[in-house]
């Protein structure tokens, strides 16, 4: 059986934490950032926590974990 490919783009933009949870970046923080206030600009700051509906499909594109 040849190994399985992992999804790149999945890859480069979710993080794993260590009790198995993923990690994503919110959108929203390119630019324009003047315009957004400053609850919402702190608010950006952290990561976003993944569904548990969308982490089946992560699975399946990570078959190895990261």
């Amino acid at each position: 059986m040849p190994k399985m490919k992992t999804r790149k783009c999945v890859a480069k933009r979710v993080k794993r934490t260590g009790t198995g949870k993923y990690r994503h970046a919110k959108a929203g923080r390119r630019h324009l950032m003047t315009g957004k206030s400053a609850k919402h600009r702190r608010r950006l700051r952290k990561d976003g926590a993944v569904k548990k509906c969308e982490e089946i499909r992560l699975k399946m594109a990570l078959p190895y974990g990261l």
